[in-house]
């Protein structure tokens, strides 16, 4: 059934997003425009995934590990790189988010390289994300991830139900976001002005 879903927004939304044009920076651009924080098994085959894919359209470079690694690459080195690099953080929270070492360290490098973040509570309520210590994190590996996690509480995000939300309306909601964060972080405007202005005119 959620497949299903996935599949009409897919469909629908190539007449909401249309592909634009890349248009060449002045200043050199960074390996990755946004990155994708995410638990793989709760999110990569529906929203995270469905994200990725519309970005590309839109002509920005977003990074999902299962999209943006190839087999041999260090998944630390890789993944860390992204972090510094991208301009803005999309951080996809799930039910079991928190279970993920990997999903708590991507969230507390964006937070400490200062990136603008932008929240999706995917099937839940951002009170209940919880740090769990599980016995296999150190104290302060642990204080850095729940300070993180309390962070990302405090940043106004997008709240979305799987089973009953509109997956169109949902996708058309965060790219704008993400887009309207992106042309806030962006130091060359002319880089990303005349991208903006063809996605809301629909041209």
């Amino acid at each position: 059934m959620q497949r299903s879903m996935v599949s009409k927004a897919l469909t629908s939304s190539t007449q909401i997003l249309r592909p634009v044009s890349r248009i060449p920076p002045s200043n050199p651009k960074p390996s990755c425009d946004i990155f994708i924080n995410h638990r793989g098994t709760d999110t990569k085959r529906t929203i995270a995934g469905l994200l990725y894919q519309h970005l590309s359209s839109l002509g920005y470079q977003p990074f999902l590990d299962s999209k943006s690694m190839k087999p041999g690459d260090k998944l630390f080195e890789k993944i860390d790189i992204a972090v510094r690099n991208c301009r803005v953080g999309l951080a996809v929270f799930s039910p079991r988010y928190c279970e993920s070492y990997f999903c708590l360290h991507e969230l507390a490098l964006m937070m400490e390289c200062k990136k603008k973040i932008v929240p999706i509570f995917c099937d839940l309520k951002p009170s209940e994300l919880h740090v769990k210590d599980n016995g296999s994190c150190s104290t302060k590996e642990l204080d850095r991830f729940h300070k993180a996690v309390e962070e990302s509480k405090n940043i106004v995000g997008l709240t979305f139900d799987t089973l009953n939300g509109d997956w169109s309306e949902f996708l058309t909601n965060a790219t704008d976001a993400v887009v309207q964060s992106l042309l806030e972080t962006e130091e060359d405007e002319k880089y990303l002005k005349p991208k903006i202005t063809e996605y809301y005119n629909g041209n």
